[in-house]
């Protein structure tokens, strides 16, 4: 079972293939010559961004050829893969070469040389992301590739209905030209934040799982909250939440603390697809945690044009109240069960735990002052706080040689083989979502060349009869069809191209003064839902495996859980103040995530069915509407909302 879960994460994750010989040694050359050079970069500062970014896709594209074998052996690299991933570095290091003569000699004019070369890096691209992230991408970018290319005067003479030919069409050499020789395609903002905060910071985490921080967040969480009812899963939420700080992978966060927390919560009395429900919940929302919240988060704070010291403050609020609903969520479930928690005597003691492994929150620390206090940029912090981890390491390691016996040397030489191991996790860590970003640059740069944004504002407007409720609902619906297949960047990338526009334009119709970020984050909350929405739901995959139970009741009652994030979501676009915008005192913060949180627990005790007793349909129904009505900010419907889950409360008190 353990080796299956594994298999699932490193596929996904890091790509299935681990040949043998010297192409092993190859691989993880390759794989840390990458982030040495990544660090380089970013420690140097004197990279032209265009050379940066398609080294740097280059990288990406060589990786994913060789270490992901799609439907080929897993134990040695088919002279078809080496025959790809020489391709794809050659059409990623052309640019490099020729940088000087595409920007001041021909001034972004493609020559036939140019389309050639750029013709063969789009179709490299789109295999690699085929077989590293799935077909959906790489289907949706050839879509809009297709529509840019029709119209009267595009390569193919097709013409669309009115409502859809929003362009005149263009030829193949001006979508080549577009796409490969500006920085508004494959070069643009997307692959540009994978190739300078992002690389950084999964590489962080990636020293950080090496140094032995996942293994302490579960023990302290287990400590702490083990002997409580149903603690096992209350441990696994607040693990969750702490290595996803430093993680912004779902999958890779179930297998790090579902390996322990689940078979813990089944013995406590939680059935199999509960427990591993649980687990997808609480490691999908991994990715809501600040100072690293995944990709998406860094392109994000690039598309507002605002500090990502100051994204992170305003996602803070949100987080919290996104973790500690689904808290009392898994302690309404173990009322409902009838649960109780692990004896003391069984837990690990606290204090010998924490004293083994305090010392990995110092870079954390140290991030979060770095990015809010020192106001670094995230890549100068991000690479503070990697030499500063290294130095831990090392000095972790021989501190631990020098105990048990075995000499300082020894401990170096360990330490040397963890540092390594982290660079080259670190990169393969990389390989998806430096494709995912360099294909939805594919998508935003036909946006551009096409106009496609205007006309689906007039489409949206029609459907939704210009109510934004609706348009909420129809981006919500759009979000999710696109997690099925799409990863959590890509997702977001698409929908705050296309959608937030839509959003941002027809709420200002409908007289509502909706702050950019709020839309962004709406969506961003949806995106995170691509790992737990069936039938995909790779860490539903990973938690049923780790469960034994059924994968499809696993991820529905995962999902489920996860609709929590949803009504979050519509929570803070209808009231900003929860991102911290336009927040008057400290007080009034304090009644806005008050507020939040009663209307998120009466939504969550809605779904479980169990409040301070087992609640009967209607009582489920006033729950419900007591939610909904904390949805929309105000006095009055604060006070509404609060009467109908003090009513229900006090009933279910009285009710035998």
């Amino acid at each position: 079972m353990e080796k299956d879960v594994f298999a699932i994460a490193e596929e996904s994750e890091l790509g299935g293939r681990r040949p043998r010989g010297r192409a092993r040694y190859l691989l993880f050359g390759l794989a840390v010559a990458w982030s040495l050079f990544q660090l380089w970069a970013t420690y140097a500062g004197t990279l032209d961004p265009f050379r940066l970014r398609a080294i740097h896709l280059g990288f990406a594209l060589a990786l994913a050829f060789l270490a992901y074998p799609g439907r080929g052996p897993r134990d040695r690299v088919p002279l078809l893969d080496w025959a790809l991933a020489l391709l794809g570095v050659l059409g990623a290091l052309y640019v490099v070469l020729e940088y000087r003569a595409i920007v001041e000699v021909r001034g972004g004019v493609p020559n036939p040389a140019d389309v050639y070369l750029g013709s063969l890096t789009l179709l490299m691209v789109f295999l690699a992301a085929w077989r590293v992230v799935g077909p959906a991408l790489p289907l949706i970018a050839s879509f809009f590739v297709l529509y840019a290319l029709t119209g009267p005067q595009g390569l193919f003479k097709l013409r669309l209905p009115d409502w859809l030919q929003l362009h005149a069409g263009a030829s193949w050499s001006q979508v080549v030209g577009q796409l490969y020789l500006t920085t508004e395609g494959l070069w643009g903002t997307p692959l540009g934040v994978s190739a300078t905060f992002v690389f950084l910071f999964v590489l962080f985490g990636a020293l950080l799982e090496k140094a032995g921080a996942g293994r302490f967040f579960i023990q302290v969480a287990y400590a702490l909250l083990g002997h409580f009812r149903g603690g096992p899963a209350k441990a696994a939420v607040v693990a969750s939440a702490l290595t996803g700080v430093v993680s912004g992978s779902s999958v890779s966060n179930v297998v790090t603390t579902g390996t322990f927390t689940i078979p813990l919560m089944k013995r406590v009395g939680y059935p199999p697809e509960k427990a591993g429900a649980v687990e997808v919940a609480s490691s999908s929302n991994g990715q809501l945690m600040p100072p690293v919240m995944g990709a998406a988060a860094f392109i994000m704070a690039e598309f507002l044009q605002i500090p990502y010291s100051r994204l992170i403050l305003m996602a803070a609020m949100p987080a919290v109240l996104a973790y500690a609903t689904l808290f009392i969520t898994v302690h309404l479930e173990a009322l409902a069960l009838g649960l109780k928690g692990v004896p003391r005597s069984e837990l690990p003691p606290l204090g010998p735990v924490l004293r083994s492994g305090a010392h990995y929150l110092l870079p954390l620390v140290y991030l979060i002052y770095a990015l809010v206090g020192l106001k670094l940029t995230p890549e100068r912090a991000a690479l503070n706080t990697l030499f500063l981890l290294t130095l831990l390491l090392f000095a972790q390691e021989a501190f631990r040689a020098y105990r048990g016996g075995k000499g300082l040397l020894q401990g170096l030489f360990q330490g040397v083989r963890l540092l390594l191991e982290g660079l080259e996790a670190g990169a393969r860590g990389m390989v998806g979502i430096a494709l995912a970003t360099a294909a939805a640059g594919v998508i935003v740069g036909m946006v551009t060349i096409t106009g496609i944004g205007f006309g689906l504002t007039d489409i949206v407007e029609r459907l939704s009869g210009g109510n934004i409720v609706l348009v909420l609902v129809l981006a919500q619906l759009v979000s999710l069809l696109l997690g099925m297949g799409l990863p959590t960047t890509a997702n977001y990338i698409v929908m705050a191209s296309l959608v937030v526009p839509v959003v941002l334009n027809l709420a200002e119709k409908a007289g509502l003064s909706v702050p950019p970020v709020a839309a962004h984050m709406f969506v961003f909350y949806f995106g995170i839902m691509a790992d737990s929405t069936p039938p995909v739901a790779l860490a539903a995959y990973a938690a049923s495996a780790i469960a034994r139970s059924d994968f499809w009741k696993t991820a529905v009652q995962g999902f489920l859980y996860e609709l929590r994030t949803a009504l979050l979501a519509y929570m803070f676009f209808f009231s900003p103040k929860l991102l911290t915008v336009g927040l008057g005192s400290f007080w009034e913060g304090v009644w806005i995530f008050a507020t939040a949180l009663l209307g998120m627990t009466a939504f969550s005790a809605a779904l479980v069915g169990f409040l301070h007793k087992r609640a009967t349909w209607l009582e489920r129904l006033l729950l419900l509407a007591a939610a909904l009505t904390l949805v929309v900010p105000g006095l009055l419907s604060d006070l509404v909302g609060g009467g109908l889950f003090l009513l229900v409360y006090l009933v279910q008190r009285v009710r035998k």
